[in-house]
């Protein structure tokens, strides 16, 4: 699939959990258990291991997952443990099974890359529960629900990222901008990428104005 595992490739859509909204990390080194007294706090490795593990069990091979977050990556791929947190915690899960479009699932609501990617987890093990009491239909349906609309800058043109038609004017242009920029702002909870994606799509669409 190409899409970046760092930086942070928030899918274009789905909302993003303002940082001031932002919940403490729930999970523990003991797997979907609340913290305790004394636990350790999960590092990014083992959020990473716990997404892969619940992956696997899908049947989903590790060369059709993509991890992305704005934690730089090791060499193969993964996000790295160890380093400082980003100021945007967010994790995007992208996989893709054969026959299906790629899917993904991308949480924020924790203050932490790690916590996040064990929400992933959680989110996966919860699901698959589904199909073992027999919904294997539901779980289907389920998992449908979380197809990948694209990641930023994925073949949308500039009217397409500002919501706008062909050919409008300049100041229907920076109105739009005004308004994305305020919902997406890094500030206001949003990506970098997605304020990148929108920075773009206003200088490419002014441009195609006669504006430059």
């Amino acid at each position: 699939m190409s899409i970046a595992a760092y930086p942070l490739a928030w899918p274009t859509g789905w909302k993003r959990t303002p940082a001031l909204r932002r919940a403490d990390g729930r999970f523990s080194t003991r797997p979907w258990s609340t913290k305790r007294t004394g636990q350790q706090p999960l590092s990014v490795s083992d959020g990473v291991n716990r997404v892969l593990k619940e992956l696997e069990k899908l049947s989903i091979a590790r060369d059709d997952v993509v991890i992305s977050t704005n934690v730089q990556t090791r060499l193969d791929g993964l996000p790295r443990s160890g380093l400082k947190e980003p100021d945007d915690p967010g994790a995007a899960v992208y996989w893709r099974q054969a026959n299906c479009a790629a899917r993904c699932i991308a949480i924020d609501r924790y203050s932490t890359v790690a916590d996040n990617l064990a929400a992933v987890a959680a989110t996966l093990d919860a699901m698959r529960a589904i199909e073992r009491h027999g919904g294997a239909s539901i779980l289907e349906r389920a998992f449908t629900g979380f197809t990948a609309l694209p990641a930023p800058g994925a073949h949308r043109t500039c009217w397409e990222v500002l919501d706008l038609h062909a050919g409008a004017s300049a100041d229907e242009i920076r109105l739009a901008y005004r308004t994305l920029a305020s919902q997406h702002h890094p500030d206001k909870g949003g990506s970098a990428a997605r304020m990148t994606e929108i920075n773009q799509a206003r200088e490419q669409a002014l441009e195609k104005a006669g504006i430059k």
